[in-house]
């Protein structure tokens, strides 16, 4: 199928092309994309969807929904409405697509995320995601909000099922929890820009709240963290739950990583059961030797269990193909 804002497509809009799917696809169906700006609120609730654009840089979905934004009845969203693209089903691939959530600063549009990703088997190949606070959503929720009520989205009563995702020569920014959540996601040579909020503390990069028992939750490898951030002004990650895993791998980090790297999140319990680790860190960020005592150092024999074989394949053999 081919969408393009000129009608020289079969579709104009990119969620026109998506109904016209049979909801019980089985077969890989790729939606081509032509370069342009797609104002859409997009529902991808289909498997084995590939959604392929021009360029990068040249095709945008993107939708400007925050927290904040409210209903007729003057409810608010909540941070699991504002998504801009919304991927709850499994066997999605994006590629040379900007994914954006223009709602702007948390401090006034609150939570807004460019996408909440839900299912298994997921894979992202050199794809731009823009935000502020809470820029990617790798679901799914965790068991039970701390606010009751408050995990109002797509999902708040579907069985939690945590999925694999894979971001391939990606570039994410955003400032504060920009990547978040219960799935198991590696990051492979991505780029991760942390936005400058002038403050003391300008973000904390990831949030993840990995279920106990999980082997794993976010891996970065061979990535690079870039800022407009003053010097030690971002964290590295926070547990948005207690045994929260992040780890980064050869990966270079600018000056704007905090010399403790970690947050505790103000939970006690967390310093005991969160998993923050890295290998191999580089850069004027990398200061490993004044990180916080309960985070880890990788050993070499410890770094073998980090492969991308033995963090996605799962008990299906899944393997998606680097670019």
């Amino acid at each position: 199928m081919r969408v393009a804002k000129d009608g020289s497509g079969e579709f104009t809009t990119i969620q026109e092309a998506i109904d016209s799917i049979p909801v019980d696809n089985k077969e890989q169906v790729i939606i081509h994309i032509g370069e342009g700006i797609y104002k859409e609120k997009l529902k991808i609730e289909k498997p084995f969807i590939s959604l392929v654009g021009a360029d990068a840089t040249g095709t945008l979905l993107t939708y400007d929904d925050g927290a904040h934004t409210t209903f007729e009845n003057g409810e608010s969203y909540g941070t699991f409405n504002s998504y801009s693209v919304y991927i709850g089903e499994n066997d999605f691939t994006a590629t040379h697509i900007t994914f954006e959530n223009a709602a702007g600063n948390g401090d006034i549009a609150g939570q807004a995320l460019a996408v909440y990703v839900d299912a298994d088997r997921i894979h992202f190949k050199a794809c731009r995601f823009l935000g502020c606070q809470d820029t990617i959503f790798t679901g799914p929720l965790p068991p039970t909000p701390i606010k009751p009520g408050s995990f109002k989205g797509p999902k708040e009563d579907a069985p939690r099922v945590n999925g694999r995702q894979f971001y391939e020569h990606c570039y994410i920014e955003g400032d504060v929890d920009f990547i978040f959540g219960s799935a198991t996601a590696m990051f492979y040579g991505c780029e991760i820009f942390s936005k400058n909020r002038n403050q003391e503390v300008n973000g904390y990069i990831t949030a993840p709240s990995t279920p106990e028992g999980q082997p794993y939750g976010y891996v970065f490898e061979k990535c690079k963290l870039t800022s407009d951030c003053e010097a030690e002004t971002v964290y590295l990650g926070r547990p948005w739950r207690d045994y929260g895993q992040t780890t980064f791998i050869n990966c270079e980090m600018g000056a704007h990583i905090k010399r403790e790297g970690w947050h505790n999140w103000g939970k006690a319990s967390a310093e005991e059961n969160a998993r923050f680790q890295e290998y191999k860190s580089i850069g004027p960020g990398a200061q490993l030797s004044e990180r916080v005592k309960w985070a880890r150092i990788l050993t070499d024999e410890e770094i073998t269990t980090y492969s991308k074989e033995k963090v996605l394949s799962g008990e299906d053999g899944w393997y998606p193909t680097l670019v």
